[in-house]
């Protein structure tokens, strides 16, 4: 009977019961919800699953992040599974890749076609800035701000490419907060755009795009990488890759890389990423005053960005004598094509005929470029 008992007891200890505190339990339904939205709403799954189950293994079993140590006799005793992939964001190795496959999956035509996008991109990097500001004025130091604020700019690899760099102690925060609003840019968006636009301007059509040619995609990401290489050398990993993926996909002679980065190794990646960035959300790191701040300092940041681009909208359509629909400016934010979408879903609602995607894709690509550099400005000054 007795060893009966010890085995029942050894067993309840063993259990994740006897380790758990009221705050796991928070952090678990956290993540149900996330599941929850993914599931059943449809909020960027691809991201949002593997991030919800890497806070709900977290919170479950801590030792899945453990790092490595020694026991008594020097022997070396392995690191949690999760602790292994959560290296790759650390080394920025992650969201490198995740801007490869982003660049071969990407169509820079309607940029190239229509640059004063790069406007509408740059407008929308508002929240950024705004969000730094609020963030130095909460206490926080250079580095943490600059790393907080590019929440602003809708786009989770550079958010997590910038904490690994700037605030390491941050990153589960800012990466969740990062993809969260990624996931809900179309809950967040539209409300901003009516309040900033009128229905007429809604209405507004836009002149179809100009035929862009094969020799123009191609020197683009040669050009863009070698400018923006040169000025800002600390975004070569974000832009370099950015580029490189979409050259394979450009180029036309290398079919098998695009494939691959667009597809097999940027869902690898997609599932490692996620999942270590969820497993850095235990309750200890995460329920705290702080991580609260970095969620309200996200949500000003990606209004702001979303305002900015509305708003230079506005005056490019007044410059324009009304040929730029501002809904467009919206999509600078750098949720690719998911901003995009929602410019061309609440132009719809106002005219049902009027397209506005591919016009929308413009400043859409420019914003990732935008956020990119906004990165490594802050990478230059700030990074050590």
């Amino acid at each position: 009977m007795d060893y009966f008992v010890k085995t029942i007891t050894g067993l309840v200890e063993e259990s994740a019961f006897s380790s758990l505190t009221y705050k796991n339990f928070i952090m678990i339904g956290i993540a149900c919800i996330f599941l929850f939205l993914a599931i059943k709403k449809g909020y960027e799954p691809l991201l949002l699953i593997p991030i919800a189950f890497g806070m709900l293994l977290v919170n479950l079993f801590p030792g899945i992040m453990a790092e490595p140590t020694s026991d008594a006799l020097g022997n070396h005793v392995p690191g949690g599974l999760l602790h292994y992939f959560y290296t790759g964001d650390a080394l920025g190795i992650w969201p490198s890749l995740i801007f490869l496959g982003v660049g071969a999956m990407t169509d820079f035509g309607p940029l190239i076609a229509n640059p004063q996008s790069f406007l509408l991109g740059a407008a929308a990097q508002l929240g950024i800035f705004v969000a730094y500001l609020g963030a130095i004025y909460l206490g926080f130091e250079d580095g943490a701000a600059s790393a907080i604020s590019i929440i602003g700019g809708a786009d989770g690899p550079t958010s997590i490419f910038l904490a690994s760099k700037l605030a390491p102690h941050l990153m589960g925060p800012i990466a969740v907060a990062a993809y969260s609003y990624m996931s809900l840019v179309p809950i967040i968006q539209p409300p901003i755009m009516k309040l900033l636009t009128t229905e007429k301007e809604r209405k507004i059509r836009m002149e179809q795009l100009r035929p862009v040619s094969k020799i123009e995609k191609i020197l683009f990401p040669i050009l863009v990488t070698i400018v923006v290489v040169l000025i800002l050398p600390t975004t070569a990993p974000l832009v370099g890759m950015l580029m490189l993926g979409n050259l394979f996909r450009e180029s036309g002679v290398v079919k098998q890389l695009t494939e691959t980065a667009s597809n097999a190794l940027m869902y690898i990646v997609v599932i490692l990423l996620g999942t270590s960035v969820g497993a850095t959300t235990s309750a200890e790191a995460f329920l705290t005053p702080t991580t609260l701040k970095i969620i309200a300092l996200g949500l000003i940041a990606f209004i702001f960005g979303t305002a900015g681009g509305v708003l230079l909208g506005k005056l490019m359509c007044k410059l324009t004598g009304g040929k730029v629909n501002p809904l467009i400016g919206s999509a600078g934010v750098s949720a690719v094509p998911m901003a995009a979408r929602v410019s061309q879903k609440v132009g719809a609602e106002a005219d049902p005929t009027n397209f506005l995607l591919m016009h929308a894709m413009g400043p859409n690509v420019a914003g990732v470029i935008g956020t990119a550099v906004v990165a490594g400005v802050f990478l230059s000054i700030f990074g050590v």
